[in-house]
């Protein structure tokens, strides 16, 4: 990728397999945009994030026999779901069964988010691709997440020796949210949680034609594909104005967790024990 990449073009295959057969990426079979959270500094010297405990990815409802082998080779018996029913049921994508291994459903949005004239209109922000359309949505997805993000933040406040993945469709907005909120908690700097969050430019090209099929049946797309890759960008200055938003309107990531899931300080002082280790980075 280079400073001009649009975010719209395909990229090289090449390119695109051997960033996806390297750390923080993990192969699991079926699965797209798999990425270990783990490794990266905090603010702490010495202190990074605990490594195979935290992941992140898009949907597991294509996960192949052998993908679920490997999910649970990882230690990952838990997953978290961000997707909403109604958007299951859209994309015939139905939370998948594996043995071993607990989905729970943590809707971001509620059923009647998803409503044609509510739908209609997230598309429409998405697809002008601008940060501040961006912003409007993440804010709704802050406004609307407390109780999913809370789930996940209270497994890591009590589960801090099982590991868990959560994702939404793409693995990039809600998924990116998650990702950013356990980041900042446990001190990451906004730099490198950014380009965490543009590594989903790479880790979505595998399913980029399966994703460009869905939303070519949306009618506001059906002739403007240009339209749906925009919808589809992770630029790393749209997670930098993600947060100015949370400082500016929420208060902070502390506040916002606080307000929004009910966890106390206690609570945020033991999630980030538990999200680090003291280890020298590989970064």
């Amino acid at each position: 990728m280079t400073a001009t990449d649009s975010g719209l073009e395909p990229l090289d295959p090449a390119y695109v397999a051997d960033v996806l057969s390297k750390p923080p990426f993990v192969q699991i079979p079926g699965v797209c945009n798999v990425r270990d959270i783990g490794s990266y500094p905090t603010a702490t010297p010495n202190v990074v994030i605990k490594p195979g405990y935290a992941y992140r990815s898009a949907e597991l409802s294509s996960i192949t026999e052998e993908g679920a082998r490997k999910l649970v080779s990882l230690g990952i018996l838990t997953v978290f779901d961000l997707r909403s029913d109604p958007e299951m049921r859209k994309y015939s994508s139905p939370i998948p069964v594996i043995e071993g291994v607990e989905v729970v459903p943590t809707p971001v949005f509620k059923n009647e988010d998803y409503s044609p004239e509510k739908l209609a209109k997230r598309f429409e922000l998405y697809a002008t691709g601008t940060t501040e359309a961006f912003m409007i949505l993440y804010s709704q997805i802050l406004d609307h997440g407390g109780s999913a993000f809370g789930s996940i933040l209270r497994h890591v406040r009590d589960k801090p020796n099982s590991p868990f993945i959560f994702h939404c469709t793409a693995g990039k907005d809600r998924t990116g949210i998650v990702a950013a909120i356990l980041l900042k908690l446990a001190g990451v700097d906004n730099h490198l949680i950014a380009e965490d969050y543009s590594l989903t430019r790479v880790g979505r090209e595998p399913d980029r034609e399966k994703v460009l099929r869905r939303l070519m049946k949306e009618p506001m797309f059906a002739a403007n594909a240009e339209a749906a890759m925009r919808l589809l960008t992770s630029r790393y200055e749209t997670m930098i104005a993600f947060f100015d938003l949370l400082e500016e309107k929420y208060g902070g990531v502390e506040t916002y967790v606080k307000t929004y899931t009910g966890l106390t300080d206690e609570d945020l002082r033991i999630i980030r024990s538990n999200l680090v280790v003291l280890t020298k980075s590989r970064m």
